[in-house]
């Protein structure tokens, strides 16, 4: 139902900044950002509710922002001050929550991800 397209990942010298799109083509609520560098587990980034409160990991407070654009259905991530740590593949998030007949279920959807590559 929902398919999730990332955009912006490339290379940048340290020090640089990028910005990260991801375009939801169907109805969500929260949506987030992931991470997976070589040989370590994908971890969470960030993430923004429906309603715009916005959480981060500790490793990229005061460097990056997350933000979303609820009329285009898009989630952004502003990346500052990067840093070789930062090098990984990115991943979009999305969840959404159906009530049917009384019940609600929550559904969780992955885009296939976007390389940041910070390296002098």
């Amino acid at each position: 139902q929902v398919q999730l397209v990332e955009s912006g990942g490339g290379l940048v010298q340290p020090g640089g900044s990028l910005r990260l799109s991801c375009a939801a083509s169907g109805s969500i609520n929260g949506m987030g950002w992931y991470r997976q560098a070589p040989g370590k587990e994908r971890e969470l980034v960030a993430t923004v509710t429906g309603g715009g409160s916005t959480n981060y990991a500790d490793s990229v407070k005061g460097r990056f922002t997350i933000s979303r654009d609820n009329a285009k259905n898009t989630v952004y991530l502003e990346m500052n001050s990067l840093k070789p740590e930062d090098t990984a593949v990115y991943y979009c998030q999305a969840d959404r929550t159906i009530a049917t007949m009384g019940i609600s279920r929550g559904y969780n959807y992955w885009g296939q991800g976007t390389q940041v590559t910070v390296s002098s």
